[in-house]
């Protein structure tokens, strides 16, 4: 019995030996097949549930910024500028909008008396080897003295050589002693959503600060203007950011920063560098971006407003009004015609139609096509020269007497619908001196005056000519228009 247990322990025990020699065998083949076989996680291969196979991406994060922020920091320069603040301004572009002006308030200095002196900060970036520099419009438009420091520390007066107000870009001029870092431009239109992203500016003075993050989102209207297509980015953009650069990861800028969204974090918005690539050689050369007028009032068409209108089409913009012997006027475009294309672009929305005449030749035939009463047609039409700010400057807020303390400006047509205004004629209070009998009096910046001393008058000149009649009185009546309402005031000496 004792001889039978034995061998049957033996017999076991030789069994469990051969099993464990064959799974050691198969153990080191088993390795040697995995140093042979490229193999892959099965999250990346082979979906855990059935279904179709979706291969996973594996997500890239850079370990560090530090070699870009270093090739970078030299194209980026800290900008401060005094200016002087001046009641009367009253000419309207897009940055004046109190919806757009909460954007930039954190990054200007609050409001003085007049002829005061306040104190600024922003960024730019060098752009060309003679000392041309982007930047935002809002940074410097009215500067009385510009300094820009350069990484090294030295210090330049700038000139201001070109605004374009509706973009929100100005270009600098400086005369630098040596060679400077140019920064590469980049192809905005190719960011993605997600895209690792780079700001360098000067957040609270604190110079060549170093931000991180992705694209957010592109093509955000904000509320800035006609042109609104800004970049969103989660890359901290503080004030003193303001045009600053926005750099991918091939170290190209790709946006110029321009504003945050005060209440919220991380939301910032960047003018996207193609946006500025035909701009910089007009503002350059002349100071000033000369633009396509087509003279329309647009609105996108709606599905609830192309229902009501019994209008089939998905995409176009309504003219919901023309200016007076404008262009669109002159060749026939009617108030309710659905503009569908313009030089065969396709116009989904009222931002398209915009953006493509401000780029399209002035004096040159262009092709309008627009749907009426269901019909497609074709129409010629020539366009103009938008007004510029410059231009529009020259006929700006001039005392009309310096005893009443009136500043006005001619009420015209283009003013009337950035302004929201349906009165077409008499002249604009674009300013009240503090003290005056027109502050006494109770009028506001932005009253119409369509009478002065009973005569109607239609411009600034005839005012005036009015005005100086009562030079030698210590009344005048005036007959003014606030919102919907008429009303004559009297005016003490």
């Amino acid at each position: 019995m004792f001889n039978k247990i034995k061998n049957s322990i033996t017999g076991k025990r030789f069994g469990l030996i051969t099993l464990i020699v064959v799974a050691a065998a198969f153990t080191i083949a088993g390795f040697g097949m995995a140093a042979s076989t490229n193999w892959k996680p099965v999250t990346e291969t082979t979906p855990i549930v059935s279904g179709t196979q979706s291969p996973v991406v594996t997500p890239f994060v850079p370990a560090s910024f530090a070699e870009l922020a270093k090739k970078l920091s030299g194209t980026v320069v800290n900008i401060k500028v005094t200016k002087v603040e001046k009641a009367g301004n009253f000419f309207v572009s897009p940055f004046n909008d109190d919806a757009f002006r909460d954007f930039f308030k954190p990054f200007m200095m609050p409001q003085m008396p007049e002829n005061h002196q306040i104190q600024g900060a922003g960024s730019g970036v060098i752009i060309s080897k003679d000392g041309y520099i982007l930047t935002n419009n809002h940074v410097v438009e009215g500067s009385k003295k510009v300094i820009v420091t350069l990484n090294d520390k030295d210090e330049y007066s700038a000139q201001i050589v070109g605004l374009d107000p509706k973009t929100d870009l100005a270009v600098l001029k400086i005369k630098p002693k040596g060679s400077v870092q140019v920064a590469v431009m980049g192809d905005s239109d190719k960011l993605q959503v997600g895209d690792w992203v780079l700001a360098i500016g000067n957040p609270f003075g604190l110079s060549h600060t170093v931000t991180s993050g992705i694209v957010s989102a592109k093509g955000r209207v904000i509320g800035a203007g006609p042109y609104d297509n800004f970049i969103q980015t989660d890359a901290s953009i503080n004030p003193g950011n303001s045009g600053g650069p926005l750099f991918n990861m091939q170290g190209e800028i790709v946006g110029i920063n321009t504003a945050i969204l005060p209440n919220g974090q991380g939301i910032g918005f960047a003018i996207p560098i193609n946006t500025s690539k035909p701009l910089i050689p007009q503002l350059m050369a002349k100071g000033e971006v000369t633009r396509g007028y087509l003279g329309v009032s647009i609105q996108t068409l709606s599905p609830e407003l192309a229902k009501a209108m019994n209008i089939n089409e998905s995409k176009g913009v309504l003219v919901a009004d023309l200016v007076k012997d404008g262009p669109a006027e002159k060749a026939g475009i009617e108030r309710g015609d659905l503009i569908v294309s313009f030089n065969k672009k396709p116009i989904q929305e009222a931002r398209d139609l915009s953006a493509i005449v401000a780029d399209s030749p002035v004096g040159e035939k262009s092709n309008v096509t627009v749907i009426r009463n269901g019909k497609q047609q074709d129409i010629t039409v020539k366009l103009e020269r938008l007004a510029s700010e410059k231009t529009a400057e020259e006929n700006l807020a001039k005392p009309a007497s310096g005893k009443w303390g009136l500043m006005l400006q001619d009420l015209t047509p283009q003013l009337a619908n950035q302004l929201g205004i349906k009165e077409k004629r008499g002249v604009i209070v674009s300013g009240v001196q503090d003290g005056s009998p027109a502050e006494k009096a109770d009028i506001h910046q932005g009253d119409i005056i369509l009478e002065v001393n009973r005569h109607p008058v239609a411009s600034v000149e005839e005012a005036k000519n009015a005005i100086k009649h009562s030079e030698t009185t210590d009344s005048l009546v005036l007959l003014l228009q606030r919102d919907a309402a008429s009303f004559y005031v009297a005016l003490s000496a």
